[in-house]
């Protein structure tokens, strides 16, 4: 799999333009902005390291979790993703053309991951948080068809578009589902937890929506993975006011503890690493060191692959999956 397989370069630039945009307007009073300590452990935040769209990232000293402090109120950044020209552009714009290439090259080999990782749920109470369009939810359908699935999905949109594929839904945020009536068995979340303004309370409430052994499997973003060490200021995966935390294996493995679950997974098995960094070496001369430009240009095709799977292997990809119980 390559990155221009499932965002085109040229979109994705158009987009992360439109959020700069859309960040300016919406957030000009950086004033309203609330200080917050490390996400990961409580330390205090420290100096910022990187200022990107007039936000800053620290990195904790502690546990090196990177994130933005300050950071704009709950309800500012809600109405960001509700009304900004960047989300529906991303809607439109970005995902749908590459929904069923996505759908092939990461839903389903998620779906058929969770099946063969999780046997004994087969027919349980599966949630996943942040459905969007329902990919991930269909296929497991045709894999799990006795299973009960459920989009928790706050947008009225994408809610609708769940509905419509038969697949029930709970339209609001996770923070705000008081009871659902039965526990969960498996609660899935991909690439949301950067998003999240606090953590904390977000993975209190998937621990008290689970049953008891029951599982929470999610994906995010790795502050210390390979392509933003690289990249760092220029990584597009730093795009505030989106993402907000990069946690790293270490940091996001003590916080799931300190909430109460038993980690029993944590890897980085992105494919994606060096596609990233020679993409934005190659394509847009972005610099990315001495080192890095020589095995760009001399590297062999059987070098560059050996390298990233040392890199899924060495838990470096900033593609990074955890799996933790509910004891």
């Amino acid at each position: 799999m390559k990155e221009e397989d499932i965002r085109k370069r040229e979109v994705f630039n158009k987009y992360l333009e439109l959020v700069r945009l859309d960040a300016e307007k919406l957030f000009p009073d950086k004033s309203t902005f609330l200080e917050v300590p490390c996400p990961g452990c409580g330390a205090s935040a420290g100096e910022p390291v990187i200022v990107k769209n007039g936000f800053a990232y620290c990195q904790c000293p502690h546990c090196d979790t990177l994130f933005v402090n300050p950071r704009p109120p709950f309800e500012g950044l809600r109405k960001f993703y509700a009304e900004s020209p960047s989300t529906k552009y991303w809607v439109n714009e970005f995902f749908k053309p590459v929904a069923e290439v996505r759908r092939e090259k990461i839903f389903r080999p998620r779906a058929e991951y969770i099946v063969s990782r999780f046997p004994e749920l087969h027919g349980g109470l599966i949630g996943d948080i942040g459905a969007g369009f329902g990919i991930f939810l269909e296929e497991m359908r045709t894999l799990w068809p006795e299973s009960s699935l459920v989009a928790i999905e706050p947008s009225h949109e994408m809610a609708e578009i769940c509905r419509k594929k038969k697949i029930e839904v709970i339209e609001k945020p996770l923070e705000e589902i008081d009871d659902f009536g039965t526990k969960f068995d498996l609660l899935t979340t991909f690439e949301l937890f950067e998003h999240l303004h606090q953590p904390r309370m977000f993975l209190e409430k998937v621990h008290g929506l689970l049953n008891p052994r029951g599982f929470f499997f999610l994906t995010t973003l790795n502050g210390l993975g390979f392509d933003i060490q690289i990249l760092w200021k220029d990584s597009k995966s730093l795009s505030p006011p989106h993402h907000l935390n990069f946690f790293n294996p270490r940091s996001l493995s003590k916080f799931l503890e300190s909430v109460g679950f038993k980690v029993v997974e944590c890897s980085t098995p992105g494919q994606l690493d060096w596609d990233i960094v020679e993409s934005a070496f190659v394509s847009e001369g972005i610099e990315i060191g001495h080192l890095w430009r020589t095995f760009s240009r001399y590297g062999s095709v059987q070098a560059k692959e050996r390298l990233q799977q040392w890199i899924q292997e060495a838990n470096f990809s900033s593609h990074m999956r955890i799996v933790a119980q509910k004891p």
